[in-house]
């Protein structure tokens, strides 16, 4: 039995992590696995039960688990700057924590859903690619971290701290995912300005000199950014520090054509992982029932596939997602002008029954019973 905690969050939260326990309860019928599903709080919700974004109980319950599967916090009824407590601690101190300081999010673009993202569909064919972002340092975590009221006016400061041993803990795991897939990495900085970038730099340069098998290239955050939109196929694995991995990944987000369909794991040394969608709250669509859950449901994937050990099982899960989309199952996200509207729950039983079809019935046993 795999003991799962689920954190569904604010927002939309808890609408996409139903999806997605219910896909992983649809792989435990068809391959004989058992999953128990522990549901706690986390983020705003949190708050206004308990007062606290994260509870130690909570922490003590995700360190017995197998993995934790996380929805979303968040959202304007506590996005007061001033505040003491506010939803983002929980997540932040969930990383920390469980001490799992690589984020791997995938990019793929779906045949099926180049017509929704902005960019040109001969940029687009065989994009597939991985950013590794640092996950427990940099400027979210670096003390001091105040604001304050000076004789000329209110003051903030953030700090962005490194250690050389988190940046080559990040690395390594760049390089191992690089070495399974085409055997190249883009560790990605602002080596001519931040020293922090510098010392980054110079350990990839190290690392790089260890792994000749991997063609290793070094880019700028902001040359990179430009290359993600104009070269998007050129990327295999990028490694990115924790403030550049969360905006560069929402801005593939635009080729993939939602932030709704991006997935990630984020890991430590163990199989113990924490699986999320990179969206946010989307309180806007909260309760309407038309939030995407595929990101979700690809991060449960990604949880059979890294903490459980379960390959064919996340294949399933992935395969499942593509059946669905090239069935023409489009949420309000994704769908154009004119196209039908699959909704949250719909979208889920869908996937589920590309799951459960016989085999045979299509790609993966489900595209003629949807």
């Amino acid at each position: 039995m795999y003991r799962i905690v689920v954190l569904p969050g604010d927002g939309i939260g808890p609408e996409v992590t139903r999806e997605a326990v219910k896909v992983l309860e649809a792989i435990g019928r068809r391959y004989g696995h058992r999953f128990e599903f522990v549901e706690d709080l986390i983020g705003g919700i949190c708050i206004d039960q308990h007062g606290t974004a994260l509870r130690p109980e909570t922490i003590a319950r995700c360190r017995r688990a197998a993995a934790v599967l996380l929805g979303a916090v968040g959202g304007p009824k506590w996005d007061d700057p001033r505040a003491a407590v506010r939803p983002e601690q929980g997540l932040l101190g969930l990383r920390k924590a469980l001490k799992v300081y690589a984020n791997l999010r995938p990019v793929k673009v779906y045949p099926e859903l180049v017509g929704a993202s902005p960019l040109r569909a001969d940029l687009l064919d065989g994009v597939d690619f991985v950013v590794v972002r640092e996950l427990t340092g940099g400027l979210y975590f670096g003390k001091p971290k105040r604001q304050w009221e000076a004789a000329d006016g209110p003051r903030a400061v953030d700090t962005c701290l490194y250690r050389a041993s988190e940046i080559e803990r990040v690395l390594r795991v760049g390089y191992a995912l690089a070495a399974a897939r085409r055997k190249k990495l883009t560790s990605v900085d602002k080596a001519n300005v931040l020293a922090t970038s510098q010392l980054w730099r110079r350990v990839a340069l190290r690392l790089a000199g260890e792994h000749p098998d991997v063609q290793t290239e070094h880019q700028l955050v902001d040359s990179c950014a430009m290359a993600l939109l104009t070269r998007p196929r050129d990327f295999d694995v990028l490694v990115m520090d924790n403030m550049f991995g969360d905006i560069l990944t929402d801005e593939a987000a635009a080729l993939a054509g939602s932030l709704g369909v991006m997935p990630s794991a984020s890991l430590g040394d163990g199989r113990l992982g924490v699986y999320e969608p990179i969206h946010g709250t989307a309180p806007d669509i909260a309760g309407k029932g038309i939030a995407n859950p595929l990101g979700s449901i690809l991060s449960a994937a990604l949880l059979l596939r890294h903490s459980l050990g379960l390959e064919s099982e996340a294949q399933a899960v992935e395969s499942a997602v593509a059946t669905v989309l090239r069935d023409g199952r489009r949420t309000a996200d994704l769908a154009r002008p004119g196209e039908a509207v699959t909704s949250t729950t719909a979208m889920g039983d869908a996937v589920v029954a590309a799951i459960e079809a016989p085999v045979g019935a299509g790609r993966w046993g489900g595209a003629g019973s949807l």
